[in-house]
């Protein structure tokens, strides 16, 4: 399945990671998102815009296990995608802490001809908009 996975190791446990899941404000600080709207429960719907400032994205809540993950559904809105891919954020404990995944999958099936190109910019988005190292940095501070 294509895909996008970055991973970090945060030097605190799941639970104190977590924090940075489980509310909208949280989400919006790492997110870098002011705007981002979400019911963090499952089948919750969410809104952003994107970090160009004007691609809207939506979805829902797929899967919410706290200090485990966060799965949501993830549609560009207006941009050709048929059906929606996925986010998933996984927090695994270690010995030094918290491996968290960041992973969007599901890019064959949004149903654009070109999705290898949308698998392409998001693999670029990955590195530039650096959300894992945002948050590593936030709990860091909060620390």
């Amino acid at each position: 399945m294509p895909e996008v996975i970055r991973t970090i190791e945060i030097a605190a446990p799941p639970s104190v990671v977590w924090k940075w899941f489980s509310t909208q404000d949280a989400l919006r600080r790492w997110w870098g998102t002011p705007d981002l709207e979400i019911d963090l429960v499952v089948g919750g719907a969410f809104t952003l815009t994107g970090p160009d400032g004007e691609t809207r994205d939506s979805g829902t809540v797929l899967e919410l296990d706290p200090e485990r993950r966060l799965v949501l559904s993830w549609l560009e809105e207006g941009t050709g995608w048929v059906h929606p891919g996925r986010l998933l954020f996984l927090l695994e404990p270690t010995d030094g802490g918290t491996r968290v995944t960041l992973q969007h999958d599901g890019f064959a099936g949004i149903g654009k001809a070109n999705w290898q190109g949308v698998q392409a910019a998001y693999e670029r988005g990955a590195d530039a908009h650096a959300l894992l190292p945002k948050l590593a940095e936030l709990v860091a501070d909060a620390a």
